[in-house]
């Protein structure tokens, strides 16, 4: 609301000074005043449109071209000091000050804007803060989006900092929701769902980034430039983007493991009770789950499908893709029966 607020505002300024300049131009004549006024506001209407259509530009690619506008200009300004030392006409010195000029500018603002991630001048999200202060970027995957356990994660404050999602990734979104295919669909509805419920809670700080990277096609690739262009980092679920991006240097926060490490502890000898859901790939073995999902395999249990029976933990294999329990049946012991001699 600030920004409409303030092209009104703009577009109410302009008609006035429109109206002011047109009475000076003709001698305060009512016809000039207001045909400077119309003149403003349709000037000022033409300038907001143009600043809306602009909206998408980045402050990086901006400054980029400034830089590199700046830079022309100045090598310009030196070529032309040494051209002044060879006799030539003024009309063809200024003919060639006013193509190096041209020239100049045009190669120093296409070559900043193509370098623009070496120099990168402004850095969108970096602001002057105190040295023992420090604001994270907290960049969001596809992946962790639709995943939907983000959200809760958001609000418990375990992952603090001000999260940023790329205009590139709500656009993979859109593409999912839009699918053909069900599945899909219905995958991206419920990322747009959860995004949508992170941006309405309103003790977190959401920004959406709209830096692209055209020259790169892949996502994830756009995603991992991104985090060290902003020096972010990049929350996901998926396995290969986890290690693409500590290949090149971005912190990595995997739900995954956050989920896995906050599973129970089990130690060897701990009893449970457990109910076999299927038969296991081994013979005779039955496999059941715990509430959190970890997968408990038990021997000689193949025929107590669907019962609930008391099992010891024998070991824990813990592995990137989670973590499996292996347990052996606990046989209740057996009632005693009564024996010995009777007096008579």
């Amino acid at each position: 609301m600030t920004v409409l607020y303030l092209r009104a505002f703009f577009i109410i300024l302009s008609t006035i000074v429109g109206y002011y300049v047109g009475g000076i131009l003709g001698n305060f004549d009512l016809v000039w005043r207001m045909g400077g006024a119309v003149a403003g506001l349709a000037g000022s209407f033409v300038i907001v449109i143009l600043e809306f259509f602009t909206r998408r530009f980045s402050a990086r690619n901006l400054s980029a071209a400034v830089f590199g506008l700046i830079f022309g200009f100045f090598m310009a300004w030196i070529v032309t000091s040494v051209l002044k030392l060879i006799p030539m006409s003024i009309e063809i010195f200024s003919s060639l000050q006013i193509i190096m000029i041209l020239v100049f500018c045009y190669l120093g603002m296409v070559i900043a804007m193509r370098g623009k991630d070496e120099f990168n001048l402004i850095v969108p999200y970096v602001k002057f803060v105190r040295q023992d202060e420090r604001e994270d970027i907290i960049l969001l995957d596809t992946s962790v989006i639709i995943d939907g356990r983000i959200a809760d994660i958001l609000q418990t404050k375990f992952i603090e900092g001000r999260i940023v999602i790329p205009r590139f990734i709500l656009r993979e979104l859109q593409q999912i929701a839009d699918s053909g295919d069900s599945l899909k669909r219905n995958r991206g509805r419920r990322g747009l769902d959860i995004l949508n419920r992170i941006q309405k809670d309103s003790k977190l700080n959401v920004r959406i980034n709209e830096e692209d990277f055209p020259e790169i096609r892949d996502v994830d690739a756009k995603l991992v430039k991104l985090g060290q262009l902003v020096g972010g980092k990049v929350v996901t679920n998926d396995f290969n983007l986890n290690k693409i991006a500590e290949l090149q240097g971005v912190t990595v926060l995997n739900i995954n493991e956050l989920a896995n490490a906050l599973r129970p502890v089990v130690l060897p000898g701990e009893l449970m009770d457990i109910r076999i859901s299927k038969e296991g790939k081994e013979y005779n073995q039955g496999v059941g789950y715990l509430d959190d999902g970890t997968m408990v395999v038990v021997d000689n249990t193949r025929q107590m499908i669907g019962q609930v029976i008391k099992v010891a933990v024998t070991s824990v294999l813990q592995t990137s893709a989670g973590r499996m329990i292996f347990a052996k049946f606990e046989e209740p012991p057996k009632p005693q029966t009564g024996g010995g001699w009777k007096g008579r």
